[in-house]
């Protein structure tokens, strides 16, 4: 193994070769003076694979001739590379989160390069992936070469993701900001409607898994009378550290890491990257753990809060495309929607405005042609929009129906109705 050194962006990026396949850390550990420096070898490197999960940061896509020398195979698909993914020098992988590093380590996507962000290394030459465990600890473990840009930025975070700095090849110092996503900024009245009704639901001594975005933010606000939270989730943002702070979350009522939160990823604003940095309260660990149905179902009264683009009268949720259009990805959706249903007491969740931006329902009576179906009809039990929440659990497709119109928004229930009596040739009754 080639032992570790500081050294220029351009002379680390030289280490990836031509037909390369180059993981890229992401999230708020998004390295983003390693990738731009990657693709500034545009027109120098050819066949080069990108493989990445979520990444943030104003990272330059649009170089001139990126799409000529870089191939981007998606795990999943952020909004900055919704473009690049359907188009013909990009692609999409559905894979469940929990199972991403199954693929690093069985060779099914054999990675050459890990591009990551660390924290320095400590007085013992250790570094930790920072925000960002989830996938990124296997890429390092799998790939033949390991590239990392350490930042004194980067919190120190315990848990899985500590790795030694003699596994690193080429190290990069830098001091820049990581990337901040405020999602308080994105409140509504309707988000705050379905927070409300969400935390309605939600027992003191629940196990909570809160998504990305404003309705998990929503309902983080809305527990304020709540107590015994626990948390056991892929990912969290600003919303927990004030129910930390004021003792509604104390994680004692878990069976998993009791007394602790787990996660594997971090996103939002300076606020939680300093609350994780160097606390052992905080534990960031490998998806393929922290993801596990096995291991959700073990904690009590998991709730488990996720999103959707849209869904159909008969239950099946899109959270992934916009008809074949991919926009998302799947996540880890059914990871805790299942261990959700499989725990003692469980809630598995869907939430989601009864309308779009534009005003199109959410609710419709058949998927978009071409749309990906991530929670299936077997697998949905709660609805949420601000109109209410309905259990579509043990539901027959007749009665899934009208539950299901009965939380749409008033100017498209007629449309619906509509569309029930064609499909089951009655009339509905709520």
């Amino acid at each position: 193994m080639m032992q570790p050194f500081y050294t220029t962006p351009g002379e680390a990026i030289a280490l990836v070769k031509n037909g390369d396949r180059v993981f890229v850390h992401g999230s708020a550990a998004t390295p983003l003076l390693l990738i731009n420096t990657l693709l500034g070898r545009a027109g120098e490197v050819k066949d080069v694979e990108l493989v990445s999960i979520s990444t943030y940061g104003d990272i330059d896509w649009q170089h001139p001739g990126v799409q000529d020398s870089f191939y981007l195979n998606s795990l999943f698909v952020s909004a900055n590379v919704r473009d690049w993914v359907n188009g013909d020098r990009g692609d999409y992988v559905p894979v469940f989160l929990s199972e991403i590093p199954k693929l690093f380590e069985q060779n099914i996507l054999p990675l050459d390069v890990a591009l990551v962000q660390v924290s320095p290394p400590d007085r013992h030459g250790y570094c930790t992936l920072g925000t960002s465990v989830d996938a990124a600890l296997s890429a390092v473990q799998n790939a033949k070469t390991v590239i990392a840009q350490v930042n004194p930025r980067m919190p120190r975070v315990h848990g899985d993701g500590i790795i030694h700095s003699s596994r690193i090849n080429a190290m990069v110092w830098d001091e820049s900001e990581l990337p901040e996503v405020d999602y308080a900024a994105r409140a509504s009245e309707v988000n705050d409607k379905i927070g409300a009704l969400i935390a309605g639901l939600i027992e003191d001594g629940s196990t909570l898994q809160v998504g990305i975005g404003a309705i998990p933010d929503a309902v983080l606000r809305a527990l304020s009378g709540h107590r015994g939270l626990g948390i056991h989730t892929e990912m969290f943002s600003d919303g927990l550290v004030p129910l930390v702070e004021q003792g509604i979350i104390t994680n004692e009522h878990k069976r998993i890491e009791r007394g602790r939160i787990v996660s594997s990823f971090v996103l939002g604003t300076r606020k939680v990257y300093d609350f994780v940095d160097d606390n052992p309260y905080v534990n960031l660990m490998d998806v393929a753990f922290v993801n596990d149905t096995n291991v959700i179902r073990q904690n009590p009264k998991v709730v488990a809060i996720n999103s959707a683009i849209e869904i159909d009268i008969t239950g099946q949720v899109c959270a992934d495309s916009i008809g074949a259009y991919q926009y998302s990805g799947i996540g880890g959706q059914m990871d805790f929607m299942r261990g959700a249903s499989l725990s003692e007491g469980g809630k598995p969740i869907i939430a989601m405005p009864s309308v779009t931006a534009h005003g199109v329902s959410r609710i419709v009576p058949f998927l978009k042609q071409g749309a990906g179906v991530v929670t299936t009809r077997g697998h949905v039990h709660y609805v949420a929009t601000e109109y209410g929440v309905v259990n579509l659990y043990g539901k027959n497709m007749d009665q899934r129906a009208r539950l299901l119109i009965s939380i749409a928004h008033p100017a498209h229930r007629e449309m619906l109705e509509k569309a029930y009596y064609e499909r089951f040739r009655k009339v509905v009754c709520y």
